[in-house]
This record gives structure tokens, C-alpha cells and sequence, in this order.
């Protein structure tokens, strides 16, 4: 009964996305009421915990709306300074075929934006991008959505495992005492890194597929033929864009450890496949494009036309254009692993213990999230570009007037999800929501829970927008059920890894800040109908291949 109680709120969000097609931004206050009120009723959870929760879910929902501003006013910062005709032109230069765009943007350079900071920063970067060189802002969304699986668990320098499974295992008698059995791993670092190669493993073999998925969405639902086969015709450079991620990846999760395989790995492949499309290696015959953008549906169309004024720009180079991207990548990188930067940012932390008189707490850092970044690169983009007062006046009211839309759905999105997730304080003596659903689906599949653990991970991902947050959920909750039933914990807290990350391309936090960058908010139920299909293949592929590696 708990369990049934504790999945309405995920049912509801489902059944008015995308099923009845509303907005996030009426569908979250409906999902808000429901669950506080389950939550005080159903689990007696206090009221000032509630309270607590709502205002801890307001700070992370700050965050994020501090994210997308920097995004999108990078965005309008080169819009107005003339850079993304530049950018634009050198891309058709390198190939014309937006198929091969769409990989070496979203899965390439995403890739390495993930590695290097996270936070749904893939979609924030590589959608409005993708808008700059003339794709539907309804296309460019879901190709950076799906491409947020594979690097994820390896994201913001390994936060996913070295702070989200590490948080859920470390100093846990039922780890400890696993590690001290005869044949057992050598310590507990070993087997955080014998997971961590599990993991890397396990998305290289399902991830390799990914860029294919992604030009095959693209022409199903915005090519003017509505074809798959016109996204498999570009398979040859779509599985070698694949292997030059997942190969270098793969090998760095193994023998090297968490910290790099997103990061280098998105770096090797930006820099293969950039040069394959140069040399005309694997392209099809006949390049593909969209249809006019008189033909777009209503639906495609964003309010951020990055296009609209180019011309009435000076004109810029193809390195000035490129150098705040590369900017954002270099800083990203040295707030994460240049010790300098690090320790001068860790000064910044800013703690609130004990919100409301609970234990819910919270700390933040503005130094280190990503939209710092963003706005760092947008004021040097000033003198960089020579921009007078009129045009930096412009990108920044037009940066707020798109950012309004994504704070009505994530100021109510985000203190749902942390209702849900700190509801195991309470007075029913109930676990929390997301621990009951997990224990429900245990007791119901059995000795076929490898073909389920990723799917808890997804949920979870799904409900925090985090696969962190998913994976210090769930990671000890993995581990118990693999050795009750007598299954590999290593495998099994690597499968909720992988799900953790597959959650990703349909969770609701990133899916409207995405959509905020390119001002496409109100469709996000369209744009998880989308996702849901590479979901729903990289959720089978992680428990096909848990199956076999358990039983076979």
C-alpha cells in the first residue's frame, strides 16, 4: 500500500506531461500539493520538515535558474556580437550535413561538457548551440537530452561515483564486512574503482549506440520525410563517433579510475570525429538538412532566435567566435581538478545546518557552479567582441525575459522532489518514498533484479535530477539486495550507475532547463516522449546484459 501511495506523484507528473501534454509549469504545482500532502497524511512527516524541504528544493531550484541564466546569456551574448554566424559557417564548412553536426556537437563536445562540470551543463551548452547552426529548438533539445546518459556517470570529474556511490557505501558495516571476506576486494577503494570499471564497461557497450540514436531521432521526427532510415544511412560515422568516445572512455574507467573517462574521453572523440568529417571519411552520399523553416511544426519553434540578428553584426573570426566555448571548458575543467582553484574556491562554501530546526541542511558554493562559468566567459565576451552598452543591454534582457518561463516550473519541481526524497524522517515508521518503491520492486522480481536495478536508478535520476543523488540513495539499497540473492553487489550498484545516468535524458529538472536555453518551454511532455526511447533502450540493454553477466 505504501508503495502504491508513493508512486502517485510520479504517475500524476507522467500522466499530465506527457501523456495529457501539459506544461511543466502547471503540471509541477499539481505534483507539489499531491506529494506534501501524502507526505503529511500518509507519512506524518512534520510540518516544519516539509516546510524544510520546500525551501532546501527552493535553494537547488536557485541553482539551476542561476545555470540556465548563464547559458542563455552566453547565448545572447554572442547572438549580438556577431560570433554565431562564424560558429555557424565553420560547422557547414566542416561538414553540411546536420546529422554529422548533431554528433560532433551533442555527443563530442557534450560529452566533454559533462566530464568537465555536469549539472545538465551538456544541455545548457550544446542546445543553443545546436539552435546557432540552424536546427529546430524542439531538435536541438533532444539531441542534447539523449546524448545526457553515457558520460553522465563519469560527470563533473567522477561526482556520480566518488560522491554519489561512495556517500551511499562508505563505512556501512554490510561494505565492510563484504571487503573483509577471503577473496573479497583488497579494500574499500579497490572496489569503489572495481564498480567504477563495471560501470565504464557497461555504458561503453550500450553508449557506443547512442549517436545513432540521436541522428535517428532527428530524422524520424524532424526531417521532412519522417524517416529512420535516414538516420541509419549515416551509421558508418555515427558508430565510429561511438567507438572514439566509448574505446578511450572505457579504458580510462578500468585502469585509471572515475575522475577522466567523460572529460579526455569527449576530448579524443571531439577531436577524431572533427577530423573524419574533414576528410570526408564515412559520410553518406546525400547530405541532410532539415525542411525550410517556413515548414516547421509549432511545436519545433523556441522564442530564442539566436539567427534573427547576425547580419546587423560586425563581422568576427572562427577563433574569436569559438574562444569563450573553449573558455568554458578550460575553467570548467580548473574548478575541478586544479588544486589552486579548488582550494580558493572551497573558501566560498556557504552552509545552512538545520533548516527549520530538522536535520534537512543544505550548503551551496556559487564559485563552483557552472553558471559562474557562464557569466565569467559572457563579461569577457564584452571587450573580447567589442560590444557597446546597446547590444550587452540586449542579451541580458533578453537572457531574463527566457529565464522567467523555467523558474514557474522549477521553483515547484525541485521542493516536490525533496518532499520525496527526505520523507523517511517521519512518524508513520515508514521509509522514504523512493526506498519503498525500491523495496517493492525487490520483493516482486526476485532473482531477476539485475533486469530491474537500473531502472531504479533511473527513477531515481528521474525524481531528484541527479544521478548522484540517485546514486547515494540507492547504491546500499543495491548492494543488500545483490547479496541476499546471492548476485555480484559490484555488478549491481553498477547497473544502478548506469540507470542512474539513463534517467537523465527524461528527468524533468533537465529537461526544462534545456528547454529554457533555447525558450521551447511549455513542450517538455513532447520532449520526453522523445527521450523515452533511448531510455527505454539503454534501460533493456543494462538489464539484458546484468542478466547474462549474473546467470550465464
Amino acid at each position: 500500500m505504501a508503495a502504491l501511495v508513493a508512486v502517485c506523484p510520479l504517475v500524476v507528473v507522467f500522466l499530465l506531461l506527457v501523456f495529457l501534454r501539459w506544461p511543466a509549469k502547471k503540471t509541477m504545482p499539481v505534483a507539489l500539493v499531491l506529494t506534501a500532502v501524502l507526505a503529511w497524511s500518509y507519512w506524518k512527516m512534520e510540518p516544519n520538515r516539509i516546510a524544510a524541504s520546500s525551501i532546501q528544493g527552493l535553494i537547488i531550484a536557485g541553482e539551476l535558474l542561476y545555470i540556465v541564466f548563464g547559458a542563455l546569456l552566453l547565448l545572447f551574448v554572442l547572438k549580438h556580437s556577431g560570433a554565431v554566424a562564424a560558429i555557424r559557417d565553420g560547422f557547414r564548412r566542416i561538414s553540411p550535413d546536420r546529422r554529422i553536426q548533431a554528433i560532433i556537437v551533442a555527443w563530442t563536445f557534450g560529452s566533454f561538457i559533462e566530464g568537465a562540470s555536469g549539472f545538465g551543463t551538456p544541455a545548457a551548452v550544446a542546445g543553443p548551440l545546436l539552435v546557432i547552426l540552424g536546427f529546430p529548438p524542439m531538435a536541438a533539445v533532444v539531441a542534447a537530452l539523449t546524448i545526457q546518459s553515457t558520460p553522465v556517470s563519469f560527470g563533473a570529474v567522477g561526482t556520480p561515483i566518488l560522491i554519489g556511490v561512495n556517500t551511499g557505501l562508505v563505512d556501512q558495516p554490510l561494505v565492510e564486512n563484504f571487503v573483509a571476506q577471503p577473496g573479497g576486494p583488497a579494500s574499500y577503494d579497490v572496489l569503489l574503482q572495481m564498480i567504477a570499471a563495471r560501470v565504464a564497461i557497461l555504458h561503453g557497450v550500450i553508449g557506443t549506440l547512442i549517436p545513432l540514436f540521436v541522428v535517428c531521432l532527428l530524422t524520424r521526427f524532424f526531417g521532412a520525410n519522417r524517416s529512420w532510415r535516414e538516420g541509419l544511412a549515416v551509421w558508418k560515422f555515427a558508430l565510429f563517433a561511438g567507438l572514439a568516445f566509448t574505446i578511450p572512455y572505457t579504458l580510462l574507467g578500468v585502469f585509471v579510475g572515475p575522475e577522466f573517462p567523460s572529460l579526455l574521453g569527449g576530448l579524443v572523440a571531439l577531436g577524431l570525429t572533427v577530423a573524419a568529417a574533414r576528410l570526408g571519411w564515412f559520410q553518406p552520399k546525400e547530405p541532410w538538412d532539415f525542411p525550410p523553416e517556413s515548414d516547421w511544426l509549432a511545436e519545433w519553434r523556441g522564442s530564442v532566435p539566436p539567427r534573427a540578428e547576425d547580419r546587423a553584426a560586425p563581422p568576427v573570426s572562427l577563433a574569436a567566435a569559438w574562444l569563450p566555448y573553449l573558455l568554458v571548458g578550460v575553467l570548467l575543467v580548473a574548478a575541478r581538478v586544479v588544486p589552486v582553484v579548488v582550494r580558493a574556491m572551497a573558501a566560498a562554501n556557504v552552509d545552512w545546518p538545520s533548516i527549520l530546526g530538522t536535520n534537512i541542511d543544505y550548503k551551496i558554493n556559487v564559485l563552483k557552479l557552472p553558471g559562474t562559468v557562464f557569466l565569467i566567459v559572457s563579461a569577457l565576451c564584452i571587450p573580447l567582441y567589442r560590444m557597446d552598452r546597446h547590444r550587452v543591454r540586449a542579451a541580458l534582457g533578453e537572457s531574463g525575459r527566457a529565464l522567467f518561463g523555467a523558474a514557474l516550473a522549477l521553483v515547484f519541481a525541485v521542493p516536490m522532489v525533496r518532499i520525496f526524497i527526505n520523507s523517511g524522517v517521519n512518524d508513520a515508521g515508514l521509509m522514504s518514498m523512493p526506498t519503498v518503491l525500491a523495496e517493492a520492486a525487490a520483493e516482486g522480481v526476485g532473482r531477476a533484479w539485475p533486469a530491474v536495478s537500473a531502472v531504479i536508478g533511473a527513477m531515481g535520476a528521474f525524481v531528484a535530477g541527479s544521478n548522484t543523488i540517485s546514486n547515494m540513495t540507492f547504491s546500499l539499497f543495491q548492494f543488500d539486495v545483490a547479496l541476499r540473492i546471492g548476485l555480484s553487489p559490484l555488478l549491481i550498484v553498477a547497473l544502478q550507475a548506469i540507470g542512474g545516468a539513463a534517467g537523465n535524458m527524461i528527468c524533468v529538472h533537465n529537461v526544462v532547463a534545456a528547454s529554457a536555453t533555447v525558450g521551447l518551454l511549455g513542450q517538455e511532455g513532447a520532449l520526453i516522449r522523445r527521450t523515452l526511447i533511448p531510455t527505454a533502450y539503454y534501460l533493456v540493454a543494462a538489464g539484458a546484459i546484468g542478466m547474462a553477466a549474473s546467470f550465464w
